[in-house]
């Protein structure tokens, strides 16, 4: 396949590839592919979430992040590897990294009393936290949570068609997933002298999931590395989401899709003082999803690059490689 070196993200409608008409769902599903066989990202729109919802949201976050410490780490949870409520400052890295990120963020999962009694994985998922100084926080996450749920199942009905995959075979791979809603705070530095001088919002890495959706952030700084080492920038429209694929979809295609490098950049030195929020929606299967390496992505010149593993282990592998997980 030729390789694209896009200068920007491609920019899809979803309404394409769910309006029913055939021409234009497999015209979504070609031009998908081939974003996700070169830079990894595309932009989408029609969504099914509103600027007004994630709006409130935040507002909310802005609320709940400009609390006194000592209120937040109330909601602080190490013993549950930090994937509900609250993650200091600096707690997470990259992988292959020392240097904590300067952020602190706050994590949602499947809400429990949406999972039947009856799904094992029920008893997989500590409970959600919400903070009891901000009780609007609770309705509007979980409203955008099952919005953004539900769009990246579309997307990855796309991924199946693109892959020559049934079209429902992530549905029930995903069906109340091991997803997280990630509301994030790059704080104001005050004196850039004061933080360690590799630090940096985000560093360079992958995601762990299947797929991110990530709604647009506050600032700028997001960057994606392309195939031939140049940075690129990534910002989407107001009524975009970006998406991305993760290291699990990669890994169960034997990198035929590539979740590709990115990262956070500082600002400028005079503008370290101020605050970035992002929201990333990162989409999760379920735990036992095997991620062993679809055979149609391996050949003989495309050999099999991954040892065979469950998302579950992948997952609890990649949390101890962060620092969330001793």
């Amino acid at each position: 396949m030729t390789e694209i070196l896009y200068d920007e993200v491609p920019s899809l409608d979803l309404a394409d590839f769910t309006s029913g008409d055939s021409e234009k769902k497999a015209a979504f599903v070609k031009k998908l592919g081939d974003a996700y066989q070169n830079i990894g990202f595309v932009a989408i729109k029609n969504h099914g979430l509103s600027k007004e919802l994630q709006d409130k949201l935040y507002a909310v976050i802005k609320k709940f992040f400009s609390l006194p410490d000592e209120i937040k780490t109330k909601y602080e949870k190490p013993e549950i590897g930090f994937q509900r409520g609250y993650t200091g400052k600096g707690k997470e890295h990259a992988k292959g990294r020392n240097t904590g990120d300067l952020k602190e963020f706050y994590h949602v999962g499947q809400e429990l009393s949406d999972i039947p009694d009856s799904d094992p994985i029920k008893s997989e998922y500590p409970a959600n936290i919400w903070p009891e100084e901000i009780p609007e926080f609770e309705e509007i996450a979980l409203e955008i949570y099952r919005t953004l749920e539900n769009a990246g199942k579309n997307m990855l009905k796309a991924i199946a068609i693109h892959l020559g995959l049934e079209e429902e075979y992530f549905e029930s791979r995903v069906a109340f997933g091991n997803s997280i809603l990630r509301q994030i705070h790059y704080f104001p530095i005050e004196n850039p002298d004061d933080v360690p001088a590799d630090a940096v919002r985000a560093a360079e890495h992958g995601d762990i999931n299947l797929i991110t959706l990530l709604m647009g952030a506050s600032a700028d700084g997001l960057q994606v590395l392309r195939r031939d080492g140049k940075w690129i920038p990534i910002t989407a429209l107001p009524d975009q989401l970006v998406v991305n694929v993760g290291d699990m979809l990669e890994r169960l295609t034997n990198k035929k899709l590539k979740s590709t490098i990115h990262r956070v950049v500082n600002p400028p030195r005079e503008l370290m003082n101020t605050s970035r929020y992002s929201i990333p929606f990162f989409m999760h299967p379920r735990s036992e999803m095997d991620l062993t390496c679809l055979e149609s992505c391996i050949d003989t010149e495309n050999p099999k690059q991954f040892e065979d593993a469950t998302a579950g282990e992948f997952l609890d592998e990649r949390l101890r490689e962060l620092g969330l997980k001793k």
